[in-house]
């Protein structure tokens, strides 16, 4: 699974915040979303579709490697 963030879509609604916080972060200057990890763990891909669908601005992004993924991704973005 690979994650991207589009910082120009992010509003700063927090919503990734609240629902992966060990994933995503706000910025400290303008409260845009910025991402905390590398790689993600197979438990936390739901959380991370989860987000995805609940940004507002659609800011976050998730590509699928496919069925035979297994183990950690890398980020994009």
């Amino acid at each position: 699974m690979r994650v991207s963030v589009d910082r120009d879509r992010c509003c700063s609604s927090g919503m990734c915040v609240t629902n992966v916080p060990e994933v995503f972060d706000q910025d400290d200057d303008d409260s845009l979303v910025k991402l905390r990890q590398t790689a993600f763990r197979p438990d936390q891909f739901e959380d991370l579709r989860l987000a995805a669908q609940l940004c507002p601005g659609g800011a976050i992004t998730v590509v699928e490697d496919g069925p035979a993924e297994a183990g950690a991704a890398s980020v994009d973005g």
